[in-house]
């Protein structure tokens, strides 16, 4: 079969969606199939730029490709949806969530103004027109499924992305809380640290990632005298990602209402208990209070369980949390299966 994966790539970042687009193009191929990857720079500025992308994106032919027939087109993110070709599947990352979920708070950058009511207008008419012509919509997990229908009253079906590797492993638990993510504020970095100021052990933190919320969470740490019990350790390999994941007491992990979150798939396939809040979305599909994780109500009840975990001398705790975590993260299919439900091979 002939297919095309059909992303939007913002520049000179990376993240989950593209490593979900990398581990669907390399499977895709080892299942025998001809596959190219078509990508667009995305960028949302000014605002009718976002106009320009949807055309842009309607405006492709990618029906017949260099004389061959494509035979099948997977969209993944806004506005790649709105390409034309008779069998279009979606294997939805997120829609565009400053017009949706996160339109009217902190979290958005459009405002009240008839520019920005325009841009947020053709977003919505523009996934109502590419997603209702889907053939299939999955999605990568229940909660982007529940915000699908609830903003569109269109119909996914949660099919969650695998781990990009099968390196994770448990070498034992540590003396650290170990989290990694683009630092931002959805990811609510602050909120560990607040939580660690709370605590009475000596547990440290490992924060690994880079991102615009850098510096004021290095400055935070200051703040609250934490800079010696801390460790910022920037953007970091797979290899070191694998080796800090398996030296960890626990994973922190509570960004606002997640889409899905590796992170909780790789803390859990490395035998680790997972440390989330009540509202993180995609992540509670995973995490079990008191089962393979805690849910903490907030910094106070998150420092509670850390001490908890830390002071457990012979680590039984999070041991039996982290390999109730490891049975929990086989939900996750494997890529040939994602291949056949995506190409329709069941």
């Amino acid at each position: 079969m002939n297919i095309v994966i059909c992303h939007t790539q913002v520049p000179f970042v990376r993240g989950g969606a593209e490593v979900l687009v990398d581990g669907l193009d390399a499977a895709l191929g080892q299942a025998g199939h001809r596959v190219e990857l078509v990508t667009i720079p995305f960028k949302w500025y000014p605002r009718e730029q976002l106009e320009a992308q949807a055309l842009a994106w309607r405006s492709l032919d990618v029906g017949r490709l260099n004389g061959r027939a494509v035979d099948l087109v997977i969209c993944t993110k806004y506005p790649s949806w709105a390409v034309r070709h008779p069998r279009k599947v979606v294997w939805l990352v997120h829609q565009h969530r400053q017009a949706y979920d996160w339109y009217g708070t902190p979290l958005t950058d459009f405002g009240v103004s008839e520019e920005d009511r325009r841009a947020r207008r053709i977003i919505l008419e523009t996934d109502a027109l590419g997603l209702g012509e889907a053939e299939r919509i999955y999605t990568i997990s229940k909660n982007v499924a529940n915000r699908l229908a609830r903003f569109n009253g269109l119909t996914g079906h949660s099919l969650y992305p695998p781990t990009h590797h099968d390196r994770y492993h448990n070498s034992g638990y540590g003396d650290y809380i170990f989290t990694i993510s683009r630092l931002d504020s959805a990811k609510r970095i602050p909120l560990l640290l607040e939580a660690l100021k709370k605590t009475h052990s000596k547990v440290r933190a490992v924060i690994a990632g880079s991102g615009p919320e850098e510096a004021a969470l290095k400055a935070r740490a200051v703040a609250l005298g934490l800079q010696s019990r801390i460790e910022f350790t920037g953007r970091v390999s797979d290899d070191e990602a694998v080796r800090l994941y398996a030296g960890a007491l626990a994973v922190y992990y509570a960004p606002v209402d997640e889409d899905y979150g590796y992170v909780t798939v790789e803390g859990m396939r490395s035998s680790k208990p997972l440390l989330t809040l009540p509202d993180t979305g995609g992540v509670l599909e995973f995490v079990r209070d008191g089962e393979n994780g805690y849910i903490c109500p907030d910094t106070a009840g998150l420092a509670q369980r850390i001490d908890q975990l830390y002071r457990d001398d012979t680590r039984e705790l999070a041991a039996r949390l982290g390999r109730a975590g490891l049975e929990t993260s086989r939900i996750v299919p494997g890529w040939p299966e994602v291949v056949r439900v995506l190409t329709g091979e069941y």
